[in-house]
């Protein structure tokens, strides 16, 4: 059996949409899975076992006629048997309609007559159930299996090294990650340095063996000096690839973050994790009924408004 799926978003979706991808594979062990993602999303299955192939497709492009028939054929080349896709646009549902695959799966919307099954889009919930929700219109009645990846060798050879060039193994480490694009009113960080700083010398006055570590962010915006010009001790790592960032949280004590790729990585890998929300719903984010991935937010929706004395007696509770 061939299935299809079709997953808008950036990494962060990708790795939402991996328990979906294990009850699929739970169910029909000898499928061949693939996905059809953004470009900027590819390098997410790097950290997942279960699919087969990655192919390539901007969701997000103004697609015109041919972008849309170029799909339509390497869609048809691989004669899929089943497809569901989270992509809620009518262009899609009747692409997959047209390539005649037996099995379509979406969300209900007023162009669902393009699918052979469709179920309740339920926005509100815990994003991961929001995608393991298709499922059903397969006829499967599993509970959604909690976020989980799978860590290549080198991956792991490589954090095995980074921790014993830095000695990140004797006492432990914490790795820190935030640092977005500065904000135009204040020209600080969604969640300022001065917090950030307060965060790190309450950790080093409580716990001084531990190494602190900072995962960059994509861009250069000074967040990482800005964190080495007040405490020269810290340690910067880029890992260049989600395995290896995965890999690096994987050993570490502690993540304390901003939304963010990091975030849900630290997640399925099963680090303790303090994480300071903006807007975003942390029922939508964070894992419910577990103890180890706390989201912590305020009414105000702002990260800077979440006092690092609330991140403190988060870590150390």
């Amino acid at each position: 059996m061939r299935i299809l799926a079709l997953v808008p978003g950036g990494i962060s979706e990708q790795i939402l949409f991996f328990p979906t991808i294990a009850t699929l594979k739970a169910e029909y062990p000898q499928a061949t899975i693939d996905v059809i993602v953004e470009p900027r999303a590819k390098s997410a299955y790097r950290v997942c076992a279960q699919v087969n192939e990655v192919l390539a497709f901007d969701y997000r492009d103004r697609n015109g006629l041919a972008d849309f028939l170029n799909l339509l054929g390497v869609i048809r080349d691989r004669e899929y048997e089943a497809v569901l896709t989270v992509a809620r646009q009518w262009t899609i549902e009747l692409l997959l309609w047209l390539n005649g695959i037996p099995q379509r799966v979406g969300y209900q919307s007023s162009a669902g007559f393009f699918l052979s099954a469709t179920v309740p889009f339920k926005p509100d919930q815990y994003v991961p159930f929001l995608f393991h929700d298709l499922t059903q219109g397969f006829g499967i009645n599993r509970p959604c299996p909690p976020l989980q990846i799978s860590l290549p060798k080198a991956d792991i050879e490589w954090m095995e090294a980074t921790q014993k060039k830095l000695d990140l193994g004797s006492g432990g480490y914490v790795v820190l990650n935030g640092g977005a694009i500065r904000q135009p009113d204040t020209g600080d960080f969604p969640y300022p340095i001065a917090q950030w700083h307060e965060i790190i010398a309450d950790i080093k006055q409580k716990q001084p063996g531990l190494k602190i570590v900072l995962i960059p962010p994509a861009e250069n915006t000074g967040w990482v000096q800005a964190m080495q010009d007040q405490h020269p001790g810290v340690v910067a790592i880029r890992p260049g690839d989600v395995g290896k960032m995965a890999a690096l949280l994987a050993g570490a004590n502690l993540v304390v973050c901003t939304e963010g790729i990091p975030m849900h990585l630290a997640i399925a890998v099963g680090t303790y994790t303090v994480a300071i929300l903006g807007k975003t719903p942390a029922a939508r984010i964070i894992p419910p009924d577990q103890e180890k991935f706390i989201g912590l937010q305020v009414p105000s929706g702002k990260e800077a408004d979440v006092k690092p004395a609330l991140v403190l007696k988060k870590i150390w509770r």
